[in-house]
């Protein structure tokens, strides 16, 4: 059977993932919003001197705008996800950046500190939400199987950010002062709406090969031959009705897919990065002044920060390598346990670090392990769920994640006033993020692995969850024969249109079934069904 030609009228193939072309163009925007949305937040805090000054308010007064910065990253996520599946990446990005830079801007005329926390935290936070979560879902649109060095690659755009807009923001503060330099601030975020307009959708072409398809087929039966002219006729109306019917949205649409909590790979992944995100962070919150509390003097303790940054910069792309090997791909939930299980272990093992030369270790090897979390974290995750239900899936993660940033560091710092003791906190921190290491390799092996085996049998040619070939074109035939039963008079070229895509069908599962039972080749992390029903999301083979 032959591949359907679009010149003859019939529905051309699914797009598939280019993993090249068009998609670098997409890592370079994702590269650059990612640094821009981990890495602002924190250089911010390079004016809150000035701030305390000028508004004559406390350290931790300042410190809130960083702090509704974060909250608005994390916990506008399920916002997201709405109108990305509303609109699409690009008008959402576009519109986040609008917002990221108009509130920098506002910001520098700015009179007392609740407006600052409306304008730079809220509004700029909000911005940075509206641009971060779409350019992930975009980079897993262009990406599958490279998608783990993509990953990689994006999450650098974190440490080199921060390794540049703190100094930027040094030099800015001493020539023009906190309100100039909010105020150019401003125009560097409206490079997110140039990363925005860039996010291209990936089946902007197929959609122009069908309009020509189509046009080219009605003229085609539009040309009254014989006793065929009311045939003719009657197929043009049903093009017609077949046009309108595609414009509308469908039924099925869910603007937030709950469904994905059916999923007990989510379920383990979420509960996973809800105890990491408790300890991650600590560490580098409380690095200086711990080195500070040690005798260490105030350059070279802030000099750690940078040997971490550094570190990391090399350590996101070379994990993003390793992750996609062909070996290491279906296993990639085990390496991300590994990156955990490593970074609560340095931590633990730094707890007592006396001086300058044993933190200075310590800062390699959280910058290693740092770096692995960054560029597994999102992998592991569209893994789990899928490209077709990632939009949905990072919106409640990030909102998750958004309480254990609320509790985590925070807490810390207080435990440290009451303690007067960071050797606690460092045990503490890593505990939980060794804890998190251990409760998803577990929860992994034992619920999904042995789980699948029991109440699945093995299929010759199963579905992959998440969008596939097979499964897009078996929707486009029940979308056809589902118009074709509500007309009482069925076109001809309604007919024309099952059958093609009902061939197109055949065709990719047999592509499919040839190229090893419907797996593409690198396919990363895995699911455990709940059940054997192939209605439901059907899950892959194995971690």
């Amino acid at each position: 059977m032959g591949r359907p030609d679009p010149e003859e009228g019939r529905l051309p193939p699914p797009v598939k993932p280019p993993d090249g072309g068009w998609g670098w163009i997409v890592l370079l925007g994702c590269f650059v919003i990612t640094g821009f949305s981990y890495a602002f937040p924190k250089a911010v805090s390079v004016y809150f001197k000035e701030l305390m000054k000028d508004f004559h308010v406390g350290y931790s007064d300042t410190a809130w705008i960083s702090s509704i910065m974060l909250a608005m990253l994390y916990g506008t996520g399920p916002v997201c996800s709405i109108m990305v599946n509303q609109f699409g990446c690009r008008p959402v990005m576009l519109i986040g950046g609008l917002l990221a830079s108009s509130g920098m801007i506002l910001a520098s005329f700015t009179t007392n500190i609740i407006e600052l926390y409306l304008t730079a935290g809220v509004l700029t936070g909000l911005g940075m939400a509206l641009n971060f979560q779409p350019s992930l879902i975009m980079l897993g649109t262009y990406f599958d199987k490279r998608r783990p060095l993509a990953n990689g690659l994006a999450a650098a755009g974190s440490p080199v950010f921060l390794s540049s807009l703190s100094p930027l923001g040094q030099v800015l503060l001493e020539k023009f002062g906190w309100r100039g330099g909010f105020l150019i601030m401003g125009g560097l975020l409206l490079n997110c709406c140039t990363c925005g307009a860039v996010m291209r959708p990936l089946d902007m072409g197929m959609k122009r090969k069908m309009e020509k398809a189509q046009d080219k087929y009605e003229a085609k039966e539009m040309l009254p031959i014989g006793g065929k002219s009311e045939e003719g006729i009657s197929t043009t109306d049903g093009t017609k009705k077949a046009k309108k019917a595609k414009k509308k949205p469908k039924k099925g649409k869910k603007l937030l897919d709950f469904s994905i909590f059916s999923n007990r790979g989510f379920i383990i992944y979420t509960i996973s990065k809800f105890i990491l995100v408790l300890g991650l962070f600590v560490p580098p919150i409380l690095l200086v002044n711990y080195a500070k509390d040690t005798g260490v003097p105030d350059t070279e303790a802030a000099f750690l920060l940078s040997i971490i940054g550094f570190i990391d910069i090399f350590a996101r792309p070379a994990c993003g390598m390793v992750a996609g090997l062909k070996w290491v791909r279906p296993h990639v939930a085990y390496l991300f346990s590994f990156a955990m299980l490593f970074n609560g272990l340095t931590d633990i093992c730094s707890a007592r670090a006396s001086n300058y030369t044993g933190l200075v270790i310590f800062c390699v090897f959280f910058g290693i392990s740092y770096g692995m979390v960054g560029a597994l974290q999102f992998e592991v995750l569209m893994a789990i769920v899928g490209s077709q239900k990632f939009s949905s899936a990072i919106g409640l993660v990030l909102l998750i994640e958004a309480f254990a940033v609320l509790i985590g560091p925070p807490s810390a710092g207080r435990l440290v006033d009451a303690l007067k003791n960071y050797e606690v906190i460092f045990y503490l921190a890593g505990s939980e993020v060794v804890l998190s290491a251990l409760f998803l390799a577990m929860a992994t092996y034992c619920c999904l692995n042995r789980g699948k085996k029991k109440e699945c049998p093995p299929e010759k040619n199963p579905s992959v969850g998440g969008g596939s070939d097979t499964e897009e074109a078996e929707s486009d035939v029940q979308e056809a024969e589902e118009h074709s039963s509500d007309n009482h008079q069925p076109a001809h070229s309604t007919d024309n249109a099952v059958v093609a895509a009902s061939e197109e069908a055949n065709h990719v599962a047999e592509e499919q079934s040839g190229e090893g039972g419907g797996c593409p080749e690198g396919d990363g992390e895995v699911l455990a069904r709940d059940s054997c029903n192939t209605d439901q999301t059907v899950e892959r083979d194995r971690f």
